[in-house]
């Protein structure tokens, strides 16, 4: 047993202590007693050796052997002398993703206002059931120079395309499109650039290749360890490596956001970019200030100067600026403030974000005046192993606009956020986008793949709005690993409103409950060969609202529940 491992929650028994006595013994000879060893030549590698004696075929479709595609060996220049490079020291790497998603779901959905799909559907709100089909395709490939095992390599080409066929069908008019003619289905499709950039590995720093590279084009970042303020793949240049043994770790990026399909969320390159920048820089420390647990510092500026813009999505709906307020153009600067932790303190694992949102908002859509931004998140989540079974506990509380019409806005609102968090998108609150109906026109009480109530007309499009209800979140779960192949999670959140008073202002209702309602969620994990290439996952989650919810929003048939299911195949090469 390796001093200091061990497995949670297990003993287990020592073998009897091996002893040998060999008396008379002697020590190998040192290499200096044969002469002429450094004019030997070197042995091919283990699978050079026995791909010649017929042991194992390179099989361009097998990821798990020596295989070209995957960077197992050079390029050889001989056979493709039309690429420009030079030397032996080039690889290729390809990547293959279907991604394939069937969606059930129940939420509130409005009636049409010029017309409704069915006769006699006078309520504002009218039947709930949907269904969406979506499959995504996913091909990458990367060409690197240099060693694609521990020293960084010296230049890297990546590109990353995904093509994404989604079908919706709803049961009411003027949700998928504005034009009340069109149908209550869709079938859409669109191909966007996920990964364009260049990676130049500018020096090492250490004999350990602590390094800095520079990383220029569309390429992802996550802000922190669970995407609660900006994880995405945009246009940037980023300045990154480590220091002292890879204990440090910092980044310095901008990012000049594009603008995404409206129907995949896909990154559009067919449009000119947003006014619309980020520049973040972010300090790591490993071992700080506990060992094992890895402490983030960060700071983030998001400029954004689209008052003047006028922007429809592809169903027709304006975007920006929202159709809620005064229905005036926006321009804001807000700079967050963040400390992130991940790892562990002794047996308890620990995931913690806390940011603070100063900046300026030149015009709220309550006052059509100047506000500042004072504004607040902190999450985290604790857990304990035992064995193969993981307990969680997790809370958020994200700060709500308690004045509307004052001079400063305090609902917190992120960049573009997409958390893995109190379930992740298996949950219903986190999955389901649910409209402001009565409130705003074509405006979401929380983002698809999000977790903040922000009252945006759309998290891909849209702009961040910090005059918000905010968002509390105390919830319970567990992961149990019945097998390498199968993991059954399970995950309870009870959410509430911070504050009702923007909401109160925007429905003109005296009062509304702070209560959203208990997310109630189970979800499976099937991995048929114990790997990441197939993976299935099929979960339910269902949402049981609360007095808050109640008071917002209702359903023709009168339900008392909203449920989703997530069926999800991921094949991947």
């Amino acid at each position: 047993i390796i001093e200091g491992r061990r497995r949670p929650g297990y003993t287990p028994e020592l073998p009897d202590r091996l002893t040998q006595d060999n008396p008379g013994a002697l020590r190998p000879p040192p290499p200096e007693a044969f002469p002429g060893i450094e004019d030997q030549l070197p042995v091919p590698d283990r699978w050079r050796l026995i791909e010649t004696l017929g042991v194992v075929k390179e099989r361009w479709f097998d990821p798990y052997h020596q295989n070209v595609l995957k960077g197992d060996r050079p390029i050889d220049r001989a056979r493709v002398k039309w690429l420009p490079i030079t030397g032996d020291d080039w690889f290729f790497v390809a990547n293959a993703v279907s991604d394939t998603v069937v969606e059930p779901r129940t939420f509130p959905i409005p009636n049409g206002v010029q017309t409704s799909e069915r006769p006699g559907s006078l309520d504002v709100f009218g039947r709930n059931r949907s269904l969406v089909l979506s499959q995504t395709f996913i091909a990458g490939a990367a060409l690197i120079k240099g060693s694609t095992a521990f020293k960084p390599p010296d230049v890297e080409y990546r590109v990353t395309l995904a093509y994404n066929i989604n079908h919706v069908d709803v049961p009411e008019r003027r949700v998928l499109d504005v034009r009340p003619s069109r149908p209550s289905h869709r079938t859409d499709a669109f191909l966007g650039v996920q990964e364009a950039f260049i990676d130049k590995h500018l020096g090492n720093s250490s004999d350990r290749y602590d390094f800095y590279s520079i990383r220029v084009g569309i390429q992802p970042f996550q802000s922190d360890f669970r995407g609660f303020l900006f994880n995405d793949s945009q246009l940037g240049v980023r300045l990154f490596g480590n220091r002292d043994n890879n204990r440090f770790q910092f980044n310095l990026a901008a990012f000049w956001r594009l603008e995404k399909d409206t129907n995949s969320g896909l990154n559009d390159v067919t449009q000119s970019p947003r006014d619309d920048f980020v520049l973040t820089a972010n300090l790591y420390r490993q071992d700080f200030p506990f060992v094992g647990l890895t402490s983030q510092v960060s700071v983030t500026y998001n400029r954004n100067r689209e008052g003047d813009d006028v922007h429809i999505d592809h169903n027709g709906f304006p975007v920006r600026p929202a159709l809620i307020g005064d229905l005036r153009g926006r321009e804001y600067d807000v700079t967050y403030l963040g400390y992130s932790a991940d790892g562990r303190i002794g047996r308890i694992n620990l995931s913690a974000s806390f940011y603070a949102a100063l900046g300026e908002d030149r015009n709220s859509f309550f006052t059509s005046a100047s506000a500042r931004i004072r504004a607040g998140l902190a999450a985290a989540e604790l857990s304990y192993d035992r064995d193969w079974m993981r307990f969680r506990l997790s809370g958020l509380y994200a700060t709500g606009d308690g004045d509307p019409y004052d001079r400063t806005e305090g609902g917190f609102d992120a960049i573009f956020e997409n958390p893995i968090f109190a379930g992740a998108d298996t949950s219903y609150w986190i999955r389901q986008t649910i409209p402001f109906a009565g409130g705003g026109r074509a405006i979401s009480v929380s983002g698809r793949n999000g977790l903040l109530n922000s009252l945006r007309s759309s998290k891909e499009e849209g702009q961040s709005n910090f005059n918000n209800p905010g968002t509390v979140l105390v919830g319970a779960g567990a992961d149990f690993d019945l097998s390498p192949q199968t993991r059954v999670s399970l995950n309870a959140n009870h959410l509430w409103f911070a504050d009702t008073a923007s909401l109160q202002a925007l429905r003109m209702q005296g009062s509304i409950p702070r209560d959203i309602g208990f997310d109630l969620s189970v979800a499976g994990i099937w991995r048929p060969r114990a790997t990441q290439n197939i993976v299935g996952r099929l979960s339910a989650a269902v949402l049981l609202p609360g007095e808050g919810f109640k008071d917002l929003f209702d359903n023709q048939r009168g339900d008392d529940a909203y449920v989703s299911v997530l069926a999800n195949m991921i094949v991947s090469f």
